[in-house]
């Protein structure tokens, strides 16, 4: 990624959310539960007996921001670590949605992981932000995080029951995400031998929907991956990337894009650029939080509920 590429994507955070999975009809039809994990932390693990999954996703914790907008990045992801903390259950695990870091520096990398130990769960998974990958095309972040993931970083797993894939979109990118055709290959394969009542979760940094193109909040190839994910009943897209909430429903698959922790960006089209947004010091946590996602037998939506950090 050029400086240009950086300064053009330059500021994105993210927040955190949690998923709960309720057993029932939804989840009875998968012919081998254990499935197969391209994560070498999931190994052996992919299979749960229990018939309620609860995850929790953070995103864009942009660790080395030194900017007005916030200047204690590494205080407001301790305060979200420690919310999720609080919940009251031990998630089965933690997905880190990219942005992990502001620069891409080993210090960056390895301050973020050693943070992340302090999750109460027993897997950590990640996907990379553009600002993993500034100079290198995301080899530091591979290096610390990216531990038998395929391609450039991409990779995916069972659990309850639930399938997922976390795919890469801000490599090779000029203005919009990008995936190219090595990893929709990868995804065509990886979801073939899938019954279409098998329910998927979708990980990316950036939207895998047109939310914003003139500021990059898209990913230019998206519709290919969608349209092999159309003949399951239930898919569930969640990014960061755009430090704000919006969730849009396109037929079976809902988009839900994540809060922030770090610092707000403004809202589509109210601002020249996507830059960090400066807002007085008492307001700020009112601007950041978290966000809790059920999903129960029977239902057809996700139940979102949000938190702020104030």
């Amino acid at each position: 990624m050029s400086r240009r590429q950086l300064i053009r994507h330059a500021g994105w955070f993210g927040g955190a959310v949690v998923l709960t999975v309720a057993g029932g009809e939804v989840f009875s039809h998968i012919a081998d539960p254990r499935g197969t994990s391209a994560v070498a932390a999931a190994e052996g693990r992919g299979a749960g007996t229990s018939s309620v999954l609860r995850f929790v996703q953070v995103s864009d914790s942009h660790i080395g921001f030194h900017g007005p907008a916030n200047t204690d990045v590494v205080g407001s992801f301790t305060e979200a670590i420690d919310q999720v903390n609080s919940l009251g259950f031990r998630p089965d695990f933690v997905m880190h949605s990219g942005d992990l870091t502001h620069l891409s520096t080993a210090g960056q990398f390895d301050q973020v992981r050693q943070m992340m130990t302090r999750l109460y769960t027993d897997r950590v998974f990640t996907v990379p932000g553009e600002h993993d990958s500034i100079g290198d095309a995301g080899r530091a972040y591979r290096q610390t995080f990216g531990k038998g993931t395929l391609g450039e970083g991409w990779y995916s797993f069972d659990t309850h029951a639930v399938h997922f894939i976390a795919l890469v979109n801000t490599l090779s990118l000029e203005k919009l995400g990008h995936l190219g055709t090595e990893q929709i290959d990868f995804v065509r394969k990886d979801l073939a031998g899938l019954s279409s009542d098998t329910p998927i979760v979708v990980f990316s940094h950036i939207p895998l929907f047109a939310m914003y193109p003139q500021w990059g909040w898209s990913t230019d190839d998206a519709l290919k991956v969608i349209a092999l994910l159309r003949r399951f009943s239930s898919v569930t897209c969640l990014n960061g990337h755009v430090h704000q909430l919006f969730t849009k429903t396109d037929g079976n698959i809902t988009f839900h894009s994540a809060t922030t922790t770090a610092y707000p960006l403004p809202k589509p089209g109210r601002a020249p650029a996507p830059t960090p947004q400066v807002v007085p010091a008492r307001q700020l946590k009112a601007a950041l939080g978290i966000r809790t996602v059920g999903y129960h037998q029977g239902d057809r939506e996700l139940a979102v509920k949000d938190k702020r950090l104030a």
